[in-house]
């Protein structure tokens, strides 16, 4: 008699036609009959009153495996993965029920939901236990929990032991190695499926078309759209949509939107992946487009859409349309927590540098979402705001939000770029109380140290870390090389060339930053050569890097040739070639280019007039760097201290001493110890003692730390026979804690460079270098010998 009411079920399309049916289930005594108590659990379920469900649930007087199941599979449909556990656990009590096969898909779907190892595995013991573990159906579930839980070796040890493999639990091994960051090794398990004759369909191929997506690899992706079709795999919404995020993250925008027209019922999904794939690319001005054509088309977005959106006018920079789209969102009732949206209109509002409207954002999101203070920590940093960042880092905990690595990530950036060591120190000392090890805060720990220059430190922290990946390599070389350890950071390198470890663009650039440094000229030959084996893309950076380098190194020819060679020039690229041809004396056409660089459209910055002026320095042409000096406002530029103190380099070296004392004297600054250095020099070249008397007013009040300025001063003293002001100077600097940097020269000797200064005692490099220099010195002696002969 039950069944006849089966029919009834179906009929009902929403809550009051099955509240009615409830109740004259109710008044015919019905409900106490387990098959329609059970439909109505269901039922409530499925639209969406899981409270309902449980009501009728708790008014059954006992209830048999099977309703638990359905219970506890309603559970699952309405993400209350705990809840559907704490049933499970709640209903093995009662020894008079007997668990079913049908309990277990939708259990381990909750242990995987509630992101909970431990009890998976103890529910997998019970499977094995109860002689369910070669249920196919269960087996199947088994792999996609460990592979939701990232546990790729147990998900494998699954799917092989399997006795019947089929489509289904093909398509799960995949998604777990796609989902967990393995893009290749999904793929390889797609090609032995289809070895193995089983045929996909449209749910396997998103999870190929996503890995292709990942890799970026545009001939894959292509292959595969090739497959789908020659196999007429169905391109629905879904497929298509994944279609589109593949193309697009290959960068063939075009095939993008062939695939996106081709489609007539266009979904929101569809739609989205378009417009995601236009604000991903930059595009940002048609990803709008796109969502109006969209809006046009009676297509109601989500809120996954409206992150695009939003991030495309923070790109834009428009905040005026941002906020017509945020009272857009509020009317539709999106997301009216901001638990997907808070974090874009976190970057909105910071981008258009509306720090308030933040801070009204996070009021709401509250201690609920780490990500939008994980986003607003991060873009602060990035604009240089590094007190706010690291005020809500301690805003962010006063919450309850415990920081993760990206929140860590991103505070100890905040401190590297301030020098905030102290704030630093603790944030290392949070880390290791609560044993992270991950290795975007490692990274993050070996940049702060380097920029403090402790290098030591950062060193201890790169060494601890067993697997180190090519950015770890990176940060380390590039902490050395910053810190002046040059040398350190072409070792670092070689080991990783010895060791076979993955390379990239980033670390050419700093090795080669390294060799410049060095003057390492075999060394910088051996890179660039490498470079091209390698199958490196040269771009603008390392283009620029190999120029900075020969030039720095003396091969002014090969300079030019990869300078002329480069397809764009910025105004870095035009300034290293500049300063190559002033440091090499070459004043003539370190002018010449500076003129092809303003006539190119190119405007020079303050890095460009420093190494123009230098040139001129050097070279002694003192009207060319007045004249560049005078030009500097022409084009915005307002002279620095770096500047004047060139400038004032220039003059006394000239001899003109009165005009570059003038020219001190008219700063808008007070001059520091580099300047008066610049000055001082000048009269020690040109004996003007007269001058440093009467300047010693002035040199009265400079106080600094640069021992040159001090060394320079004294030894001054010392030749004109002052020696009661030559031990005045010296017991300033000792008494500061100062000591003079004794100086030192580099040789390259068979490919290796050798430092050497006074007191230098290795006598190893000693006997090689003088040995070089004797046998120099007999070359010489013959080539002399030979030119009087001719």
């Amino acid at each position: 008699m039950t069944t006849l009411y089966m029919p009834l079920f179906r009929s009902c399309t929403n809550l009051r036609s099955l509240a009615q049916l409830h109740a004259h289930l109710l008044v015919t005594g019905f409900h106490h009959d387990p098959l329609p108590s059970t439909k109505l659990i269901e039922s409530y379920s499925q639209m969406g009153s899981f409270q309902s469900s449980k009501l009728v649930f708790r008014c059954f007087p006992n209830p048999d495996s099977f309703m638990w199941g359905v219970l506890i599979k309603c559970s699952v449909w309405s993400n209350l993965f705990q809840d559907a556990i704490f049933l499970y656990l709640t209903m093995i009590k009662n020894d008079q029920l007997h668990i079913s096969n049908f309990i277990f898909p939708s259990l381990l779907r909750a242990c995987s939901g509630f992101g909970d190892l431990g009890i998976g595995e103890m529910v997998h013991g019970t499977i094995i236990k109860s002689g369910f573990g070669k249920d196919t159906v269960i087996q199947s579930s088994l792999l996609s929990m460990y592979g939701e839980m990232g546990c790729l070796s147990y998900a494998k040890k699954m799917f092989d032991e399997m006795t019947i493999r089929d489509l289904v639990s093909w398509s799960s091994i995949i998604l777990s190695y796609v989902e967990n960051g393995k893009a290749n090794e999904g793929l390889e398990m797609f090609r032995l499926m289809v070895l193995e004759g089983i045929r996909p369909d449209s749910i396997t191929m998103l999870s190929v078309a996503e890995a292709c997506g990942d890799l970026g690899f545009l001939k894959l992706a292509r292959l595969i759209h090739g497959y789908i079709v020659r196999r007429r795999i169905e391109i629905d919404g879904s497929l298509a949509s994944s279609l589109v995020a593949m193309y697009s993250k290959c960068g063939d925008l075009d095939s993008a939107e062939r695939i996106f027209l081709n489609v007539t019922n266009r979904s929101t999904a569809l739609w989205t992946a378009m417009i995601s794939s236009y604000y991903r690319t930059g595009r940002f001005a048609e990803a709008l487009k796109s969502f109006f054509d969209m809006l046009d088309s009676r297509v109601e977005p989500n809120s996954v859409t409206m992150m695009s959106v939003l991030g495309s006018f923070a790109g834009l920079g428009w905040l005026r349309e941002g906020k017509s789209v945020h009272c857009y969102i509020i009317r539709k009732e999106m997301d009216l927590e901001y638990d997907v949206l808070g974090p874009v209109f976190i970057e909105l509002y910071m981008k258009c540098g509306k720090l308030n409207y933040c801070d009204k954002v996070l009021h709401v999101v509250g201690g609920r979402n780490i990500v939008a203070w994980n986003m607003i920590i991060s873009i602060c940093t990035e604009k240089g705001l590094l007190k706010e960042a690291l005020a809500h880092l301690v805003q962010m905990q006063t919450l309850g939000l415990m920081p993760d690595s990206f929140s860590l990530a991103s505070s100890i950036s905040a401190c590297a770029d301030g020098g905030l060591l102290l704030f630093g120190d603790q944030l290392h000392g949070h880390i290791i109380k609560r044993g992270l090890s991950d290795e975007f805060v490692q990274n993050s720990l070996i940049d702060m140290y380097s920029k403090c220059g402790l290098t030591e430190l950062a060193y201890t922290i790169f060494d601890d870390i067993n697997e180190k990946s090519v950015v770890t390599w990176n940060s380390m070389i590039c902490g050395f090389h910053q810190n002046g350890n040059s040398v350190e950071a072409i070792s670092l390198f070689d080991q990783m060339y010895l060791n076979g470890l993955e390379m990239n663009d980033v670390t050419f650039l700093s090795v080669l930053q390294a060799c410049s440094n060095l003057g390492y000229l075999e060394k910088g030959k051996w890179l660039h050569h490498k470079l091209l084996t390698y199958g490196v893309k040269t771009d603008l950076y390392i283009d620029t890097a190999l120029t900075d380098m020969y030039a720095k190194c003396g091969d002014l020819v090969t300079a030019q040739r990869v300078f002329d060679s480069m397809s764009e020039k910025s105004v870095v690229s035009w300034t290293v070639m500049i300063a190559g041809y002033g440091a090499h004396g070459r004043v003539n056409a370190a002018i010449s280019l500076f003129n092809q660089m303003v006539e190119s459209g190119i405007r020079p910055n303050q890095v460009t007039f420093m190494n123009i002026l230098s040139a001129c320095s050097h070279a002694g042409s003192v009207e060319d760097g007045k004249s560049y000096f005078k030009s500097m406002r022409d084009f915005g530029v307002e002279p620095n201290s770096e500047h004047y103190a060139c400038m004032v380099d220039l003059l006394s070296r000239g001899g003109d001493l009165n005009e570059a004392y003038r020219n001190i004297k008219s700063m808008p600054y007070p001059a520091d110890a580099s300047i008066w250095s610049s000055l001082l020099n000048g009269c020690r070249i040109h004996q003007r003692m007269d001058m440093i008397k009467s300047i010693e007013e002035d040199l009265v009040d400079i106080h600094t730390d640069d021992t040159g300025y001090y060394t320079l001063l004294s030894n001054i003293y010392g030749e004109e026979g002052n020696w009661k002001e030559f031990e005045k100077v010296r017991s300033l600097m000792k008494g500061i804690g100062l000591r003079k940097v004794p100086g030192y020269s580099l040789i390259e000797l068979d490919k290796r460079i050798y430092r050497f200064g006074v007191g230098f005692t290795s006598l190893l490099q000693t006997e090689e270098t003088f040995s070089f220099l004797e046998n120099f010195q007999i070359l010489a002696q013959e080539h002399v010998f030979y030119l009087e002969n001719q």
